[in-house]
Formats: structure tokens, sequence, C-alpha cells
């Protein structure tokens, strides 16, 4: 079956709603209540979403030649090599230990992108993208993800054994949802995700992005069988809080990994919606087709201290970046102060003003 166009990009994909500065207050105000729970606690603040890292790894983004005209736009436009640096996580601002089930995060920012910029990345050259392993968003708009944050702000700085034990319930929960083709996005967020392996996950941005004279979502797929084989793979957390820093660590360490990253490009509005990230664009309309490879060569993903330094400099937004990958939808919008926010807050109080790399070199 013949694929239809790509959906040509115009500004008027976008619906602003009319409360949207309101619900973005309120999202600030979550964001800071995680912010000043876990800086009191720890004496050292940490991200309000995705506080715990469990790799950071540099590694090099190649942009594939001879690419079709609508996929050759904005960084992907020629063919080219760029440092990069990813990170992995799991969702919530405070550090949790592994063993509670948590949907998997990777962040990826490519260093030595031209182009013009996005507004508040003016004289920065990275482009981040921002994944997590579900192709969906948790909510459908920002005033329900809003929501989302407060219960996840209310659970913060809670006895971690209740987490434990709530998470173990919600795993299973979960799990006989899927087992009869069901699934729940709000328990996962809330600790029922299964444990599996974050190097074998398919990564997805869930939300949509301009991508030059188009529009698109991004997924990051694992391809070296060094990864590929861990797809699906349980990890064991029993009395390991860092089991899957440790596990990622001894993967990259021996064998490093590849990953491709691939857009979906929006052909059709109403079946790919612009402003609910909570609708998976149909697969069959429109695959996911390779633009870039991401090589991650063999390195210590952690050590203590180093690491720590290294996360500590880095901030991560769908906001930094060129003009050409502009966030699209109500929740993208709601993302660039909130990040921004979060990432000068930690910055203040840790004494450390938190800047974008010209190179890998550049951090510590």
């Amino acid at each position: 079956m013949a694929l239809n166009p790509p959906v040509r990009f115009d500004p008027a994909v976008e619906t602003v709603q009319p409360d949207e500065a309101e619900v973005i207050g309120q999202l600030n105000e979550s964001f800071q209540s995680i912010l000043d729970t876990t800086s009191q606690d720890y004496g050292h603040a940490v991200r309000a979403v995705h506080a715990k890292a469990h790799g950071i790894a540099k590694g090099t983004l190649t942009v594939a030649a001879g690419l079709p005209p609508e996929l050759a736009q904005g960084l992907f436009a020629s063919p080219g090599r760029y440092e990069a640096i990813i990170r992995l996580s799991t969702n919530p601002g405070d550090i949790l230990d592994d063993s509670i089930g948590l949907p998997r995060g990777l962040a990826l920012k490519v260093i030595g992108v031209e182009g013009e910029r996005l507004p508040g990345s003016e004289g920065d050259t990275t482009q981040d993208f921002i994944m997590v392993n579900a192709p969906v968003f948790a909510a459908p708009d920002a005033k329900a993800f809003s929501k989302n944050l407060k219960l996840l702000a209310s659970t913060t700085d809670k006895a971690e054994g209740g987490k434990k034990l709530l998470s173990g319930v919600l795993r299973a929960f979960e799990a006989t949802l899927e087992a009869v083709g069901l699934e729940s996005a709000t328990l996962k967020q809330m600790g029922g995700a299964a444990n599996v392996h974050p190097l074998g996950e398919t990564y997805f941005s869930q939300t949509p992005f301009r991508y030059g004279d188009h529009i698109a979502k991004f997924q990051l797929a694992p391809v070296s069988p060094a990864l590929t084989r861990l797809t699906g793979d349980i990890i064991s957390t029993t009395d390991r809080p860092d089991a899957l820093r440790e596990a990622v660590r001894d993967v990259l360490i021996e064998q490093g990994g590849s990953w491709e990253l691939r857009v979906q490009l929006n052909r059709d509005l109403d079946a790919m919606p612009v402003e609910d990230p909570t609708s998976e664009w149909p697969q069959e309309d429109s695959p996911f087709q390779t633009v870039a490879t991401l090589d991650v060569p063999p390195q210590p993903s952690w050590e203590h201290g180093g690491s720590d330094a290294v996360d500590d400099a880095l901030s991560y937004s769908v906001w930094h970046g060129i003009a050409a990958h502009r966030p699209l939808g109500n929740v993208n919008r709601a993302r660039k102060d909130t990040y921004a926010h979060s990432a000068e807050f930690r910055g203040q109080f840790n004494g450390c003003p938190i800047h974008q790399p010209a190179a890998l070199a550049d951090l510590p």
C-alpha cells in the first residue's frame, strides 16, 4: 500500500489552550515542591523528574547519507558525524531503590549542531532528544500531566519500603492487564513497570516535533547484538539498590552499543494528532525510518564521583535545539519553562551553573 505524502509543517497545526499559562504555573509549583523536598533531603539538588541516572555514556551520532528529501531535514539534511552523550534514567524526582519498577528514560544530546536556534537556546549548538520506553505519553495534555505530577509530588519523600511493596502489587496488576491485551500508563508511572534492562529497550519521543518541512516523532532502537539480546530481560534487584546502574555498566564497559535513530513522519493530522500525545500514530500508515546511527564505544557508564559531576553539569530539554525541530503540542509547550526552571534551581542550589557543552571535552 502506498503511503500518503508527509504533512507539511504549518504553525496552525498547534492549538493553544486558553488556560495553558495557568496550567504551566501549576506544573512549576509541583516541580518546585519536588525540588524543595529532595534538595533538603539530600543536601544536593537533583532533577524534578528523571532524577536517578543509571548510566551516562559518550558516543557519536552519524547521519545517514542518501536520505530521501522528506527525511533529509534539519539536523539530518546532510550526512555528518556529531559528538553525543546519552543519559539513562527512571522517571521519579527522588532517588529510589531499583526494586521499584518504573518507566525507563533515555536522553540524547547531540553536540555541534548549527542552525537557527529555538527560543532560550540561542548561542548553543546542542540538539536534545528526550525519550521513554513507551510509544505514548501518560497524559493527553498539560492539565492531565499536572494532575499526574501532583500525584508523583505527593509520594516524594514517602517511606521507600512502602513504595517497594506498592511497586510489587502494581507490577502484578499490570502483568494481569497485559495478559489480556491491556495496559495502564498510570500504573507504570506509579511503580508498576516491569524491571526490564534499560539497554534492551526501544525509546520514543512520545510527543511530536517539527521535522524541517514536516512533522515527526522520534524513536531510538537498539541494533547491536550486545543490546538486542537484552530486550525483555528482567533484572534481579534483590538487595541491589543500584541494580540498573550495575547492569548497564557491565554491558557498556565491555561491549558498548549501537542504536538507530528513526523518525515517523506525520501523514494524516486526523489519524496522527499533534495535540494528543496519548494517541499512538499507526505505523502501518507511517513506519519509523532510520536517519542516523548512534555508536557508543566500550566505556564505564558510571563511576562514582566522576559520573556524578557530569550528571550535575548536564541538563536536557526538548527546547535545547534548532528551530527545524521545534517541539509541538501542549505538553511540549509546557515543558519549556518547567525544565528550564528545574535546571536553574539545580545550578543555583549546587553552586554550579549549568551550561550547554560546545564539545564533549567541556564536560567534567
